[in-house]
């Protein structure tokens, strides 16, 4: 299926799946790729591979085009401004390595790959001309021609380092059966998670032993500088409650923008996907085989939903049960598309083939092409207008407050309160790290009640809320704390110093009683304990919420019965049991054996690959080719 105009459709969603296949599993973080920058190294420089470069402002970029798709990854910007940086690194090692040895991406060879991307640009052998080529690229990808085929050529050239590293790996005798264990090895285990804070609770320290840790940690109980500020606000919400909104002026509105209630023909369909990207034609027909059997369990009435969780694959819709919301025409592939606005509501479709597989669709609704009366959209316009109104009254009151205070530095909190009907408040004392909850939490704010002298007005900030006027009331200097104003904090750390020292106890009581004869769930619960048992797991897998296969290793050497020693899992501490354990069968490693051979040729080449690219990365830093100042991204904050 095509990609969408909305990046969470199907298509958008399987042709950028598959667009990060052909890069060679690079992460894709960016949209625009970087032009090479020649010459010195720039204040704004934070990596130079050979003459080229890259800057504070290339990561910024491809930083703001994350955040547009994903506005809630602010607080760990940091940490992507490292990935996208370390991405463009070795984006240019690859240009520079592929320069040294006279690597290089043929047309013809790009030519091929796009027509892979992009099959409707051809019509038969004839290119459909660079009107429409380019309207499919910006369709299917939000990207111009030269920025996709850009893409294309710096994937090959990855490819083409790919296939050099790994094209010799192999896996053998030994490996395969080592991975048939691994994955069919299982352990059934009773055990018991402790943790540390289902402890605090138990814990009452006596005043003796909270003065004791406050004696002996004393030092550790500093108290910051704390401030509190009085504020004047220019309530934006109390602002709204008092304007009025026409219907001429919600009817000039709707007039403006009639274009956006203009609603195309479009349907709502589930659908069910079975992928043949890249698949061999004897794949394909099983593929094949296996969605007609669907489509069969579909038509003699099975639930639609519950098979597209069961047997799609498409990640985007398939834990909705197939779901992909609305579609309109010129949003998908041709195939899709007539198929699925032939069909009535509650009709599901024969097999579907397109470029990415078989498809089983089905129609929930349709509607066809209308604009929407004003009377329906008339209350859906009344708020932004209200909020818009608000905004401006009170960013009008901001500037005249800013004016006042320029004349006047005299001027008190509470004349300009009364002047320009402002809401007062006080903060409770706040230290430079405490979130100012009265305001928001305003950053802004907060850092202007730390700049500001007693008495001095500051300018009109702009927070959640609206605009606020901050005047400095008063300061509590950094000092050592008394016990009576660090006592929560010595209590908190006291129960958790006392409840990590129970939660291992514990663990090693339990071991005890259960080697010297008990059984382990009448041992587990005679310590106040909540005894489990796991699922039959292998390496791979998982025990929810305690630890995962890889973490209890040591019980896939132990026989049924035997206890593992308890071990820590950060504060928590596990103990187990091997209840049951199950050997690998031999008969099923031949069904296995294809599967499995694939992917640890996939492991292993990752492996390598990884290796290669830490080693050119090494090279080039010996060689003085790579130069990195990782200092500069401190703009974007820290993270860790």
């Amino acid at each position: 299926m095509a990609g969408a105009k909305d990046t969470s459709k199907l298509g958008y969603r399987i042709l950028l799946g598959a667009f990060v296949l052909v890069l060679g599993g690079s992460m894709l973080l960016y949209l625009v790729p970087q032009s090479p920058v020649s010459g010195e190294v720039s204040t704004d420089t934070v990596a130079k591979i050979g003459d080229e470069s890259v800057s504070v402002q290339d990561v910024r970029q491809q930083l703001s085009q994350l955040e547009q798709r994903n506005p809630n990854m602010k607080p760990i910007e940091a940490l992507y401004a490292q990935q996208i940086l370390k991405q463009l690194v070795f984006e240019k090692e690859i240009e520079y390595e592929a320069k040294r040895l006279g690597i290089a991406v043929s047309d013809q060879e790009r030519a091929d790959r796009i027509r892979q991307f992009v099959p409707t640009a051809f019509n038969g052998g004839t290119f459909v001309g660079m009107d429409r080529y380019s309207a499919e690229v910006q369709t299917r990808f939000q990207l111009t021609v030269p920025v996709f085929e850009e893409l294309i050529r710096q994937g090959l050239l990855e490819e083409r380092f790919r296939k050099l590293v790994t094209d010799g790996i192999s896996v053998g005798p030994a490996e395969l059966q080592d991975g048939f264990r691994y994955k069919n090895e299982k352990v059934k285990l009773d055990y018991a998670l402790i943790k540390p804070e289902d402890l605090e609770g138990k814990i009452s320290p006596d005043e003796a032993e909270i003065r004791a840790a406050y004696e002996k940690n004393k030092s550790k109980y500093q108290v910051p500088e704390r401030r509190v500020a009085r504020y004047a606000l220019a309530d934006v919400n109390q602002i709204r409650q008092n304007v009025q909104i026409s219907d001429d002026v919600l009817k000039q509105q709707y007039q403006t923008n009639i274009r956006q209630y203009q609603m195309p023909n479009r349907v709502h369909v589930e659908h069910i996907l079975f992928m043949t990207v890249g698949k061999p034609d004897a794949e394909v027909e099983e593929i094949k085989k296996k969605a007609e059997d669907v489509l069969k369990q579909v038509k003699k009435g099975g639930k639609f939903e519950d098979l597209a969780k069961k047997y799609s694959e498409d990640p985007g819709s398939k834990d909705k049960g197939g779901d992909l919301s609305w579609i309109t025409q010129g949003q998908t592939v041709p195939e899709f598309e007539k198929t699925a606005f032939s069909l009535n509501p509650g009709q599901v479709s024969d097999l579907v083939k397109t470029q990415y597989g078989f498809h089983i669709i089905k129609v929930l609704e349709k509607e066809t092409a209308h604009t929407k009366p004003f009377e329906e959209v008339k209350d859906s316009l009344r708020p932004r207008l209200l909020l818009d109104q608000a905004e401006k009254q009170a960013s009008d009151t901001a500037d005249q407050l800013s004016a006042a205070i320029r004349q006047s530095n005299k001027i008190s909190l509470d004349d300009l309160a009364k002047q320009y009907h402002l809401t007062v408040g006080e903060t409770r004392p706040i230290s430079a790290t405490d979130p100012l909850l009265e305001l928001a939490n305003s950053q802004e704010a907060e850092h202007a009640i730390f700049l500001l002298h007693i008495g001095e007005l500051n300018p009109p900030v702009r927070t959640d809320r609206g605009y606020v006027v901050l005047s400095l009331k008063s300061i509590q200097s950094a000092h050592q704390g008394s016990l009576e104003e660090v006592r929560d904090r010595v209590v908190a750390d006291l129960k958790r110093e006392k409840s990590t020292e129970m939660a291992k106890n514990k663990a090693e009581e339990l071991i005890k009683r259960v080697k010297a004869g008990e059984k382990f769930d009448a041992a587990a619960r005679s310590l106040g304990l909540e005894p489990k048992t796991s699922d039959p797991i292998a390496r791979d897998g998982s025990i929810p919420g305690a630890a995962s296969g890889k973490q209890v290793g040591a019980a896939f050497n132990l026989k049924a019965g035997d206890v593992a020693a308890p071990f820590s899992l950060g504060q928590n501490w596990l103990v187990y049991r091997v209840a049951e354990k199950t050997e690998a069968n031999p008969a099923d490693f031949d069904k296995q054996k294809k599967q499995l051979t694939e992917e640890l040729l996939q492991s292993k080449r990752s492996l390598a690959f990884d290796a290669f690219r830490t080693a050119l990365d090494s090279r080039l830093k010996q060689e003085g080719k790579l130069k990195l100042m990782p200092d500069k991204l401190k703009a974007f904050g820290t993270f860790g």
